[in-house]
């Protein structure tokens, strides 16, 4: 198992959908190595955890690390292979949230072309271990799918995997836990964390949780 001493290469949070947290991530965010997880989807914008152009706007202009999380109609269409025509400047990754039966490799070959015409690397959801033969995405193991569910265990990273992430039901009260006993590694690999309800309090975004994520994974 992973020594308390492996850090992840860095944190998403994920679900902001408020500018006025753009002071207090630009701190954070110098500080500590995040990523923050921008949801997008044509039906839900404006309401919790789906900003407004306006606010992802402002999320762009405070120059934080961003990876775009699209779902609904829009994670359909890329999925299908086509352009839904997002302005997507100032993400560095684009994570596509297509559904929840996993991805084929047709999605995955869609979801890596549209990535590569935006200059960035896409990220596709599996519920298993990390696919070894699709390699040309990251992968993010979730079975919670921001609803805070926490597997039994996480399938273990090897040098199989370019970069994968972690997430499920994952906090400022357990993150450590999680760090130190149960990602498993076969060498010295790099993967991220993604949480999104861990760090929100009463449907709220919570920054102080992030920080005390933060604190916990990097001293």
């Amino acid at each position: 198992m992973v020594a308390a001493t492996t850090k992840p290469a860095f944190v998403t949070f994920t679900g902001i959908d408020d500018a006025a947290l753009v002071k207090g991530m630009v701190e954070l965010s110098h500080r500590y190595p995040i990523e923050w997880g921008v949801l997008i989807d044509r039906e839900q914008a404006g309401s919790p955890l789906f900003p407004a152009a306006q606010q992802i706007d402002r999320f762009r202009s405070a120059g934080v690390r961003l990876c775009a999380h699209i779902c609904g109609i829009y994670a359909q269409e890329i999925a299908q292979g086509h352009s839904p025509g997002l302005n997507l400047a100032g993400f560095s990754r684009i994570q596509v949230n297509h559904g929840r039966e996993g991805a084929d490799e047709h999605v995955v070959d869609a979801v890596s072309r549209y990535a590569a015409q935006q200059g960035v690397r896409g990220v596709l959801q599996c519920k298993g271990p990390f696919p070894t033969a699709q390699t040309s995405v990251d992968w993010l193991y979730d079975v919670s799918f921001g609803e805070g569910v926490r597997p039994e265990s996480f399938p273990p990273i090897s040098s199989q995997h370019p970069f994968c992430g972690i997430s499920g039901g994952i906090g400022p009260n357990n993150v450590d836990q999680l760090i130190s006993e149960r990602i498993e590694l076969s060498g010295d690999y790099l993967y991220w964390l993604d949480m999104e309800s861990g760090v929100r309090t009463e449907g709220a975004f919570d920054l102080s949780k992030c920080r005390a994520v933060c604190e916990a994974v990097y001293g």
